[in-house]
């Protein structure tokens, strides 16, 4: 009787339940019905008090972040950036959108404002350039997934919290495993584009001037990553005080630097800020009171011990892990997975010998190419209705660049070296 709440919560999933009220459910019904020595009103309790935690505050402070950088012109500039670095290899505007994504990950930290904002600005330029929007599609689809891994995404955050480690540790390990899925996506376009004979949108690579003009353009939007970091490196703020820097330091260029930003935005910065952090949040403490379920059944305690006694090899244990959370990721959305996840699987990895912040890197890494992939992808269906194009159509391009990823994905998980050099060479 103790399994029926994931059970009802894997049944709401499949009928399209909103995630967060398809774990309420599953929680309010295990203390009303099967475990009535509990009152129910601490599944509320529960609720209340996860989102009186100050380290999740960091999360608003960062979706908000990403909302004054698209009005600021810190977006265009990045952008900029990208096609100065990258528009004159082949596949000219693809390469660009995988760059962008890159940049991008340092100030929104979000795969879904990625996506969005790509597939607004940048897709319609890749079509007329002859691209195809299918094509187009897959490579904003896939190279949105760069997004969370480089900091300050959402996912290192909410891990670090869900797994109690150091949210500074997080952000520094996920720039090599970030940069290497950026080189792997963009080898891939450049097959494809000499297959098709996509042309690039310089006639040759930009000059050392032209590199320095811009980059003294986009310094200010470039600099806000490294200044987390280094903040954070150095006790100048904690990750939750480096959002509100963040959101600050991004107002002061948009009013004062760019001149972008304008007085009339603020109600719009509001709204998109409101409806992000809730549905993010609403997720996290849903999750949080599930998770209390699952700790009074002692769900992770069973689910840690068969999965050491099934190995002793981490190795092999991270490759059975890898190919449960590709699977999850196919069905559940990421961030929902990531949170219900990690209290089960972290103990068990942490078992034997596996570092938890290497872990982080592989969880976050393996739930975002789920967005990709059908049935029920965030960035499949986000990129496809934005373009108004079939999913089915999308997946055909985007295939190579999802195995991409994953050849990716297993170079992090079996070379923890890539991984932790940063952050041991950082922050000690």
């Amino acid at each position: 009787m103790g399994l029926v709440p994931i059970f009802i919560l894997f049944v709401l999933f499949a009928l399209n339940v909103p995630v967060a009220f398809s774990l309420i459910v599953a929680t309010v019904t295990y203390f009303l019905f099967i475990n009535t020595s509990l009152p129910v009103d601490m599944v509320f309790q529960r609720l209340l008090a996860t989102a009186e935690s100050f380290p999740l505050l960091a999360v608003p402070f960062f979706i908000t972040a990403g909302a004054v950088m698209n009005y600021a012109g810190i977006s265009s500039r990045l952008m900029d950036m990208a096609e100065l670095l990258s528009g004159h290899l082949k596949g000219g505007l693809a390469q660009v959108n995988i760059v962008l994504s890159a940049l991008m990950g340092g100030v929104s930290g979000s795969a879904n404002a990625d996506a969005a904002m790509q597939s607004k600005i940048l897709v319609p330029q890749m079509v007329k350039r002859g691209l195809g929007k299918p094509f187009s599609a897959a490579v904003t689809a896939t190279s949105a997934v760069i997004s969370p891994i480089i900091p300050p995404g959402i996912g290192l955050i909410i891990y670090a919290f869900m797994a109690n480690v150091s949210v500074g540790r997080m952000f520094v390990a996920g720039y090599v495993p970030g940069l290497m899925m950026c080189f792997a996506l963009m080898i891939v376009v450049r097959i494809i584009a000499e297959k098709r004979g996509y042309a690039p949108t310089r006639q040759k690579r930009a000059t050392l001037l032209e590199i320095l003009k811009q980059l003294a353009v986009s310094s200010w939007a470039l600099f806000l990553p490294f200044g987390i970091i280094l903040g954070l490196r150095f006790g100048v703020f904690t990750p939750t005080e480096a959002g509100a820097m963040a959101v600050f330091y991004s107002a002061m260029v948009g009013f004062f630097v760019y001149r972008e930003l304008k007085i009339q935005h603020i109600p719009q910065i509001i709204l998109e800020s409101v409806l992000g952090t809730a549905s993010v949040m609403l997720i996290i403490c849903a999750a949080s009171a599930f998770g209390y379920y699952m700790s009074w059944e002692r769900i992770p305690h069973q689910i840690s011990s068969m999965l050491i006694s099934a190995t002793d090899n981490p190795y092999v244990l991270l490759l059975i892990i890898n190919f449960f959370l590709l699977f999850i990721g196919m069905f559940i959305e990421g961030t929902a997975s990531l949170i219900i996840l990690t209290p089960l699987l972290v103990p068990a990895v942490v078992a034997l010998g596996v570092d938890p912040i290497h872990f982080g890197i592989i969880m976050v890494f393996n739930l975002t190419i789920g967005g990709v992939t059908p049935p029920f992808g965030t960035l499949l269906f986000l990129t496809c209705s934005i373009l108004e194009i079939r999913p089915s159509t999308m997946i055909r391009e985007a295939l190579p660049l999802i195995l991409a990823l994953i050849v990716v994905l297993l170079l992090v998980t079996f070379l923890p070296g890539l991984v932790l050099f940063l952050p041991r060479l950082i922050m000690g």
